[in-house]
């Protein structure tokens, strides 16, 4: 299923999408495939190999990781103008985590094929996506950074606490 109308108007907002022009909107990215996906749904997991993102529309999807140990733990909830799987389309490495649908979930997929088909179409659009695509990453580890000194410093600070006493 690709992409309604009036989703297009939508997805103007989404940071994914920053900066590109209506006529990028209009042909790139009204080509796209829009699933529908019930909840319980995997979208991906962890290990998976995968060459693309997706961008919620509607809906709500948690992402997991396994710990060494194998517990799987909830990092976070995503909800209509998140995007997630955005790593696979700049590496080649397996998937980092596994994504699950929450409630009835309208996703945008966007492969690293209709990326290498921007790029040779529209090199201003291909650098605006990437950069969009960076500017969460780095978003992303600026939080995680935070939570783990957050962590580093509880544990440091139980640790001094216990040996006190």
């Amino acid at each position: 299923m690709l992409l309604d109308p009036d989703s297009l108007d939508r997805i103007r907002d989404i940071g994914l999408f920053g900066g590109l022009g209506d006529d990028v909107l209009r042909t790139f990215v009204a080509t796209l495939e829009v699933s529908e996906l019930a909840p319980g749904t995997v979208v991906f997991k962890e290990g998976d190999s995968g060459r693309e993102l997706f961008v919620l529309l509607d809906g709500e999807v948690e992402v997991l990781r396994r710990s060494k140990r194998g517990h799987e733990t909830r990092v976070a909830i995503l909800g209509p103008g998140d995007w997630f799987g955005e790593m696979s389309i700049l590496d080649v490495l397996p998937r980092s985590a596994t994504t699950r649908v929450l409630a009835p979930t309208r996703l945008l997929r966007l492969s690293a094929h209709e990326l290498d088909t921007l790029y040779r179409k529209d090199m201003r659009s291909y650098s605006l996506l990437v950069l969009n695509i960076a500017r969460e990453i780095s978003r992303r580890l600026r939080v995680a950074d935070g939570l783990l000194a957050e962590l580093v410093t509880n544990v440091m600070d139980e640790y001094t606490r216990r040996r006190a006493i």
